[in-house]
């Protein structure tokens, strides 16, 4: 089955488009703002103290300033849920664009990082700059006291060099924390150092108001690369009897063959004279621009997150299952679900921070008002969790917060009906499988009995072939002829289901990792011969 151009879009080529597209806007504002600082003639003079140090450092603050703008926007689930739920976002793929959230959070954290590292570079050169082209002339323009001053005071003893100090630390953590290895190995050093970004906001408030890079402000009174016959070069120098006259806001006259003028103030035989000394003045912090409008977002997501947190969840039961699985069962006042959805678990005597997504494997409806999930004990954090609903299982209840639902838009899926659904389990052993087989042979039975034994076509893979069939003849024979050894082909069962759906369209759902994911998406964009459409979805936590 071969790809079409479409297809390719749909597949990886929006990925590749996307992240091609953010890094063309990202070196673009580099660029731009490298040609301000290098060619700005409100930054003449500073140009000429701290060389290309001064163009790298404030072309990578641009780009920071977008990306920790746009960081914050990804983690505002509440917004991003209002807008998927939204009638005025109609399409499904722009739903689907939404969803993927998380992956435009980590290319922002990225970014930030590449370009801190660029920035911290820059800025160590500019320190070197200001102590060894130190201009009595310019006091107002120099960041060093003296000539020769250790370039390492002004990096800690002053306001923006400690906090970029500090900022370079705590972006430290949260990078290093933020690798696979670590999310995987514990999952609390990531959340917690996650947390730190609130004191890396502060700090970068703090960095920018600093001042110390600064621009002339008398531009038409005193033009960059004029010659300025102030104290200094009158003591210096002879003064012609031509020059002694009082001098005009700006003349443009041949100068005097006697006279030593500088260099860099001798343009086309002609000297450009101005009375007035530069001035100089800091910039007003443009980050507070930037990010103060996502961080007041943020910050009032999270307080609405609280305010919704407080009213409590009931916790009906907890069912313990094989291989470390609970299903807790629980009730709230005025909950809605859908099949599919998924609910935020935050309890505050396991973290006060941490919560975690479950997708719902019980919802709701018009006579029964329990909900429920299945969790497995994998982490730090559902052991603790595992550990307080079992220690208080003999009690009727167990308060419990649900920190946030998710709602999804009403996608016109009453008008379909469900024909025929087809499960595909991969478990890599016997563990993984023992603790969901019951509810699958009850789902059996109820299917015969109800004579819709087609109803849903159940295949079972597992990779483990010792103790199947014991198992299998104690308790699962229901599901022997559903049980197969090995991987899916998953181009024949796809070849198949199009075979028996022709010219059909096709929901295709994946919760699971992403290798089997990206080949699931690959094969749904595919095209085949008989006309048959599958629509792909994944379970998507963002």
């Amino acid at each position: 089955m071969a790809l079409s151009w479409r297809s390719w879009l749909a597949n990886e080529g929006s990925k590749h488009l996307f992240l091609f597209f953010w890094l063309s806007l990202n070196v673009w504002l580099f660029w731009k703002t490298f040609l301000l600082y290098y060619q700005g003639l409100q930054y003449y003079y500073l140009h000429q103290m701290l060389g290309l140090g001064l163009c790298v450092s404030r072309a990578s603050a641009s780009v920071l300033n977008l990306n920790c703008c746009l960081v914050l926007l990804p983690t505002c689930r509440v917004l991003l849920a209002f807008l998927r739920g939204s009638q005025k976002v109609a399409s499904r793929k722009t739903r689907r664009l939404l969803d993927k959230s998380k992956t435009f959070h980590v290319t922002c954290g990225v970014t930030i990082c590449i370009f801190s590292v660029l920035h911290v570079a820059a800025h160590l050169v500019n320190a070197l700059n200001f102590s060894e082209n130190y201009n009595e002339d310019f006091l107002a323009l120099n960041a060093a006291n003296y000539r020769g001053e250790d370039p390492r005071k002004l990096l800690f003893a002053t306001v923006p060099g400690l906090t970029g100090v500090i900022m370079v630390l705590v972006l430290f953590l949260m990078c290093t924390a933020s690798t696979y290895a670590i999310r995987v190995s514990n999952y609390d050093i990531f959340w917690y150092t996650h947390n730190l970004f609130f004191v890396f906001y502060m700090l970068l408030m703090l960095h920018v108001s600093g001042g110390v890079l600064k621009y002339q402000t008398n531009l038409e009174e005193h033009p960059p690369g004029c010659f300025n016959p102030n104290k200094t070069l009158r003591q210096n120098m002879t003064v012609p009897t031509a020059f002694e006259e009082p001098f005009p806001d700006y003349t443009t006259e041949p100068f005097p063959e006697d006279l030593p003028v500088p260099e860099p103030f001798v343009q086309n035989n002609f000297m450009r004279i101005c009375s007035e000394e530069p001035k100089f003045q800091s910039h007003f912090p443009e980050t507070w621009f930037w990010i103060s409008g996502p961080l007041c977002l943020y910050c009032v997501e999270r307080l609405y997150r609280y305010i919704r947190s407080n009213k409590p969840v009931t916790i009906t039961s907890v069912i313990s299952h094989p291989s470390n699985v609970l299903e807790v069962r629980m009730m709230k006042d005025d909950f809605k679900a859908r099949p599919g959805q998924y609910v935020i678990l935050h309890c505050p005597r396991v973290s006060a921070l941490e919560s975690h997504p479950f997708t719902l494997t019980m919802c709701p409806t018009d006579t029964k008002a329990t909900f429920g999930v299945h969790l497995k004990v994998v982490g730090d954090w559902t052991e603790r969790f595992r550990d307080l609903l079992l220690l208080h299982s003999n009690q009727d209840t167990e308060i419990l917060p649900i920190f946030q639902q998710r709602r999804y838009p009403n996608d016109g899926w009453k008008c379909y009906k469900l024909r025929r659904l087809y499960f595909i389990w991969v478990c890599r052993d016997i563990e993984s499988f023992r603790w969901f087989a019951d509810l699958l042979c009850m789902l059996h039975n109820k299917l015969w009995q109800e004579n819709r034994p087609d109803y849903i076509n159940i295949q079972l893979y597992l990779s483990q072939t010792d103790g199947i069939q014991k198992i299998i003849g104690e308790k699962y024979q229901a599901l022997n002829s559903r049980l197969l050894i090995g991987r899916p082909r998953w181009k024949l069962l796809f070849d198949e289901i199009a075979k028996c759906n022709r010219r059909k369209t096709i929901g295709v759902f994946c919760c699971g990792p992403n290798k089997i994911s990206k080949i699931l998406h690959k094969l749904s964009n595919s095209s085949n011969s008989h006309g048959t459409r599958f629509e792909y979805n994944k379970e998507s936590f963002s």
